[in-house]
C-alpha cells in the first residue's frame, strides 16, 4: 500500500459538465453563499433584575386607576365582569410600562356589592420570597368594594 493514495469521496464523483444544465436552469441557479452562523451568547447566570419591582409605585398607580374608573359608579351585577376585565387590563399595561425587567404579572380585580356581609379573599402560589412580590389596592363606595391584586413573579 505504500505508493498508492486512497481516493476521497469527492474525487470519485465525476464533475458535471456544462451541457447537463439547460439554459433555463443556468439562470435559475443562485450563487453559492455560505450560510451565516447564528451568534451564540454565553449564559450570564444573573439571578437579580437590573430594575427591581417597586411595590409602592405599582400600588399608587393601581389605586389611581381604581379611583379614576370607579369614582362615580354604582354596583351593577351585569356590567361588573366587563368592568373588572378592563380595569385589570389597564393596571397590567401601566405596570408593564414601568419597565421592571424579568417579571411576569398577574392582575386580578374583584368588585363585590356591599350587603352587610363579610368576605375573605385568598390566593395560593408557588412563591420565591426573595424575588417575587405582590401589591393590593382597594376602593370603597357606599354600594360596592373593589379590590385589585397585582402579583409580580420573577422570570429568569
Amino acid at each position: 500500500m505504500k505508493g498508492k493514495r486512497k481516493q476521497t469521496v469527492f474525487e470519485s464523483l465525476a464533475p458535471l459538465e456544462e451541457e447537463y444544465f439547460s439554459e433555463s436552469t443556468k439562470t435559475k441557479r443562485l450563487p453559492f453563499r455560505p450560510s451565516r452562523a447564528k451568534i451564540k451568547y454565553a449564559n450570564t447566570y444573573r439571578l437579580d433584575p437590573y430594575h427591581k419591582f417597586q411595590d409602592y409605585l405599582v400600588r399608587d398607580k393601581a389605586q389611581a386607576i381604581l379611583t379614576k374608573k370607579l369614582q362615580q359608579g354604582k354596583y351593577d351585577a351585569v356590567s361588573s365582569p366587563s368592568l373588572c376585565a378592563s380595569i385589570s387590563e389597564e393596571i397590567l399595561t401601566a405596570t408593564k410600562k414601568m419597565g421592571f425587567d424579568r417579571y411576569k404579572y398577574v392582575v386580578s380585580v374583584l368588585i363585590v356589592e356591599k350587603a352587610g356581609q363579610a368576605i375573605h379573599v385568598a390566593s395560593r402560589w408557588v412563591w420565591d420570597v426573595q424575588r417575587d412580590s405582590w401589591v393590593s389596592a382597594k376602593y370603597e363606595t357606599e354600594t360596592f368594594i373593589a379590590l385589585a391584586l397585582v402579583m409580580a413573579c420573577y422570570y429568569e
